[in-house]
């Protein structure tokens, strides 16, 4: 098949079929729900580098070769689960590309085992379209390696540096290459061996008595919650136990796995994984095999419950839904986050409010759906489930309301996010107000002119400081599920009754306008 048979097939069958589905050609090159402007950027970036996506292409040369997402769009095609298994795989698809790509991936797998394919209608339509127009294997490899080249850029040489930093611009406004190198550095150091470094980093800034502390922060906060469950009016008795006991069964994973401490046990996380201290390149590459490995050889095991998807110097924290447990990595158990010799108040606004969110995300408009065991399925009454769905709708507004230079933002897109925000911060006030009964009340920090009280709203703005070009800040708006930071902040703020007390906000002012969306 020559360049132009190709040309004709994607221009009168493959591009007229996506178009009736997706909408504008240009928005063909999306990733994971990103929106249609990003695309665009995109597909301007690939013209200002001399790629035309249906142009004149070699057949032999991949860098001229893009068929940037043909997979991505064959999976999004799909709408509909059904099992197969890898021998009626093979006969869905080309005897090469199974050989050669599939197969390596199920070397694990009996023939009967059963396959998830992604969601779709008749797949075995859809591969013969590619069968059927005698789709070469080196179109396939000059697929597969332009990708490689994109997802490697950043380990290649200035070219690609270069190519990728104008792409990187017209998104966020700045350029990788203003990354200082040890940083970038240290990045790739844990993307691959994560774990390794954050045992060198456990070691060297970890305090053992932290993850105690921690663990007793997050009790304390879940008893603020549950407490604050049982004065919800809105919600009746059976949903109200039920989300007790779910929160009860909240489990939490703080710092660290114990394995990176045992040096046996971390080399075989890494076994097979080979590593030159003298090419770094071909480190990537035997990175993106050996983590291909890993991943299809999960395939058969049950799921770990204790797996770590961030590694321990990651400055971030996160929920499982299927899990039904919260994860604190090491790196933000640290300032401005938390530090055992500051003040309760500032470890309760910053970690505590991060512990509250992280818990709260088990019941937004997402998590709710899960049992406490973390199976997906209706455990609401019918009349809790109204009342929840306007509350939220409340709080879909407030946030659309909110603007930043000029674009508002999309209430409905960040609502798990706010309603976390807004449930983590009060879950750690009234944990922090708590321990006060229990403790007695600290003594005020010397020149700042706060009380205590202000301090804890202190300490959870000043962790969301933040500065954003114009261009991230728009991006931000059309794919974060997080809110602007500044509104995180604000929007939280504006619907707590303590923060307006003891601020003394004035009764109809923005932070105190008498209108609060208030879930948990």
């Amino acid at each position: 098949m020559n360049e132009e048979w190709y040309q004709h097939i994607l221009r009168e069958q493959f591009l007229p079929t996506i178009q009736e589905q997706f909408g504008d050609e240009q928005c063909l090159f999306q990733h994971d729900g990103a929106p249609c402007h990003k695309a665009k950027v995109i597909t301007k970036w690939l013209g200002e580098q001399n790629i035309d996506i249906l142009g004149p292409w070699p057949g032999n040369s991949p860098d001229l070769n893009p068929i940037e997402n043909l997979w991505s769009i064959l999976k999004r095609w799909v709408d509909k689960q059904k099992p197969t298994n890898s021998d009626k795989l093979q006969a869905l698809i080309m005897p090469e590309f199974f050989i050669y790509f599939i197969s390596p991936l199920f070397n694990q797998l009996r023939t009967s085992s059963h396959l998830q394919l992604r969601p779709g209608q008749d797949k075995a339509k859809q591969f013969d379209t590619y069968n059927d127009t005698e789709l070469h294997m080196y179109l396939l490899n000059n697929y597969m390696i332009w990708n490689l080249v994109q997802k490697g850029a950043s380990s290649l040489d200035q070219r690609f540096e270069n190519a990728q930093d104008k792409l990187l611009e017209s998104l966020y406004g700045t350029k990788k290459s203003c990354t200082p190198r040890w940083q970038t550095c240290i990045g790739n150091t844990d993307d691959t061996l994560g774990f390794a470094l954050g045992a060198l980093f456990v070691k060297a800034t970890f305090d053992k008595h932290s993850k105690e502390i921690a663990e007793g922060m997050i009790n304390e906060i879940r008893t603020a919650f549950k407490y604050a469950l049982d004065h919800l009016k809105w919600m009746d008795k059976q949903t109200r136990q039920a989300a007790k006991d779910k929160a009860d069964a909240i489990y939490d994973m703080i710092g660290f796995p114990d394995f990176i401490l045992d040096p046996k046990e971390l080399d075989d996380v890494y076994d097979g994984y080979d590593v030159s201290e003298d090419n770094f390149f071909q480190n990537a590459l035997n990175f993106y095999n050996f983590s291909a490995r890993v991943m299809a050889d999960q395939l058969r095991k049950p799921p770990n419950r204790d797996q770590w998807s961030m590694t321990p110097p990651t400055v971030n924290a996160y929920y499982m839904p299927t899990k039904n447990g919260i994860v604190f990595p090491a790196g933000i158990l640290q300032a401005p986050f938390y530090a055992q010799d500051h003040p309760k108040a500032l470890n309760f606004g910053g970690i505590g409010v991060v512990m509250g969110h992280e818990l709260t995300h088990a019941f937004d408009d997402q998590g709710r759906e899960y049992d406490k065991d973390g199976n997906l399925r209706p455990w609401w009454q019918n009349s809790s489930v109204e009342s929840f769905k306007n509350r939220t709708e409340c709080m879909v507004e407030q946030y659309n309301g909110f603007t930043i230079n000029g674009e508002h933002i999309n209430g409905k897109q960040t609502l798990g996010e706010n309603i976390a925000d807004n449930g983590g911060l009060k879950a750690a006030y009234n944990a922090y107000q708590a321990w006060v009964q229990e403790n007695g009340e600290e003594k005020r920090l010397p020149a700042v002119n706060l009380t205590n009280d202000q301090l804890f709203f202190v300490g959870f703005a000043q962790v969301w400081c933040s500065v954003r070009t114009p261009e991230s800040a728009h991006e931000g708006l059309m794919t974060d599920p997080h809110s602007p930071p500044k509104y995180r902040v604000i929007g939280t703020l504006s619907n707590s009754p303590d923060f307006a007390e003891h601020f003394q906000c004035p009764s109809g002012s923005p932070m105190n306008s008498g209108h609060r969306c208030v879930v948990w």
